[in-house]
């Protein structure tokens, strides 16, 4: 229980303002009202104006408390006569959850949100080999789109050596409700990552089968919600789970990652061809580590040669978007758990990767081998 606030009391408060105020408070997980989602409990008002609000949780560990606090305390602190808060917690009965759950399903028991109808775009972010920056890159991609307005959430498809835990700097399992996952939230954007479901550095020793179910949770079985972008970190190749990408979202768009090297280019353009001979929308290439920036003087140095990029994008039959330098900022942000976009907006990896995110081209499917509805007039 938590007391926000201590004014002099004053007129008689209307109850039902406090509990209006109350319940249009959104949920940080669920995106909705506390009301709609039906995590209002009881709503009172002592007579010398302090406010009795209960929220009754998804689950009794949930780890929005100290947010819901703050919120529901700001918004109720407004109504007049109000001179203080305080929000207890309460948690919801087996049968609302399930309840709850199936109305955030829409009524869809299965398959997942982001087919050809759907208004999210998808970008499954593709390297060839590891170690090119294909993890920050997405990440620091997600929060400068977000940073845009934009509802984004990133699913961590490396089943085997997921980095958004890390790169995010969040660690805590999601809340499941009733065989529903809400993704995590960290800097604007919704998270989820086999990471967050096991333990510490234990091992995923997952083949096909699994992995193609385990895809397939994370895109069906997660509460996303209504995104504007969902981006999607694959393992390295053109292995199992780039395979199941292609089949479960045929309309996702690749972006490719590379170095200048022609180690990491030659290795990435066998993933772009596999995606243009299954027709999969190419949006573009973004060469990583382009040069390197010193701290000191700013010099910058082709480290890992040059022209990679540009001849992955000219292999493939698509545009480089864009450079991104290495420098200092963009590799001790992501070890301290922080994305750069947040720690160090103006640094000059920084800069590139937002041009980046605000000119990302939207490509679309060819209607070529498709299967189209036929309708009779």
């Amino acid at each position: 229980m938590s007391l926000l606030s201590r004014r002099p009391p004053s007129a008689d408060v209307d109850a039902d303002a406090v509990r209006g105020a109350a319940g249009a408070v959104r949920d940080p997980e669920l995106h909705l009202d506390l009301d709609e989602a039906g995590m209002l409990g009881d709503v009172t008002v002592d007579h010398d104006g302090t406010a009795h609000v209960t929220v009754r949780l998804t689950t009794p560990t949930c780890p929005m408390r100290e947010r819901l606090v703050a919120d529901v305390g700001t918004a109720v602190d407004t109504v007049p006569g109000v001179t203080g808060v305080r929000v207890k917690f309460d948690a919801m009965t087996d049968g609302e959850r399930m309840s709850l759950a199936s109305r955030l399903r829409g009524g869809r028991e299965d398959g997942h949100p982001f087919g050809p109808d759907a208004t999210t775009h998808v970008y499954a972010v593709a390297s060839g080999k590891g170690g090119v920056g294909k993890s920050t890159v997405t990440a620091n991609l997600a929060v400068a789109l977000a940073q845009q307005g934009k509802r984004v959430g990133v699913l961590d498809a490396d089943v085997w050596g997921w980095s958004v835990p890390q790169l995010f700097g969040v660690r805590h399992p999601p809340v499941a409700l009733k065989g529903l996952m809400l993704p995590l939230q960290a800097h604007g954007v919704s998270l989820m990552s086999v990471g967050f479901l096991v333990q510490g550095d234990e091992p995923v020793v997952w083949r096909g089968p699994m992995l193609h179910k385990a895809i397939e949770q994370f895109l069906g079985d997660v509460h996303w919600g209504d995104l504007d972008v969902l981006l999607i970190d694959l393992p390295p190749g053109t292995g199992d789970v780039t395979l199941t990408l292609l089949e479960l979202i045929p309309d996702a768009q690749l972006l490719a990652v590379t170095t200048p090297q022609p180690a990491a280019q030659t290795v990435a353009a066998r993933v772009g061809r596999m995606a243009r001979d299954a027709r999969m929308p190419i949006a573009g290439v973004i060469e990583n580590m382009s040069t390197l920036v010193c701290s000191s003087c700013d010099a910058e140095t082709p480290l890992f040669g040059e022209g990679g990029g540009a001849r992955l994008a000219a292999g493939i039959g698509t545009t480089l978007l864009g450079q991104v330098p290495l420098d200092l900022p963009l590799r001790t942000a992501g070890d301290l758990g922080l994305p750069a976009m947040v720690a160090t907006p103006d640094a000059p990896s920084v800069v590139e990767l937002r041009r980046i995110a605000a000119s990302l081209p939207v490509v679309r499917r060819s209607l070529v081998g498709r299967s189209l509805p036929l309708s009779v007039v």
